[in-house]
């Protein structure tokens, strides 16, 4: 006859003054407030980097297209300037493909160039002002939106769904 050690009955509820810590981090639906706000983050950077190619190409194929007016402190040449837009639009298109596949790198990289961008539409104002500030508007919510998404595996989250894609979308 073999002996078998009785389990322990399971411990009793938390009482009426033990209740559970409530849980940290983002809620469910922050959360996936937060997920539509990064993958329409990486659409913007995808579109916004698109527009400033062609903005880029201008500014190299024609100098006299834009003209600015008023005497200005961060005054470059108009070449200068479709060259900036070219470079920093390229680098946005690659980081928000990236980042509608899932590239860990992507997030802090659509966070770099949102804010290079901004700082280069400010000093872009005297060119085209109402652009500009349309622009550094979408790249402050970019990085609001990047910043802010809880990038923790779903299986870890409570209530939150699993892409089986592996990316955003």
């Amino acid at each position: 006859m073999s002996q078998e050690t009785p389990t322990p009955p399971p411990p009793p509820p938390p009482g009426p003054g033990h209740a559970p810590p409530p849980p940290t981090g983002p809620t469910p639906r922050e959360n996936e407030w937060a997920l539509g706000g990064t993958v329409f983050a990486a659409m913007m950077l995808v579109f916004g980097g698109v527009l400033a190619i062609l903005e880029g190409i201008v500014g190299i194929a024609k100098d006299s297209v834009y003209v600015s007016t008023r005497n200005y402190t961060y005054q470059f040449d108009v070449t200068a300037w479709g060259w900036i837009h070219l470079a920093l639009g390229v680098v946005a298109v690659l980081v928000g493909f990236g980042l509608l596949s899932g590239a860990a790198w992507a997030r802090w990289g659509g966070i770099l160039i949102a804010g290079l961008n901004m700082i280069a539409n400010f000093m872009f104002l005297p060119y085209q002002p109402v652009w500009s500030v349309v622009m550094i508007a979408i790249d402050v919510f970019i990085i609001w939106a990047l910043a802010s998404y809880d990038a923790t595996p779903a299986d870890k989250r409570p209530g939150a769904a699993r892409t089986t894609s592996g990316g955003l979308l």
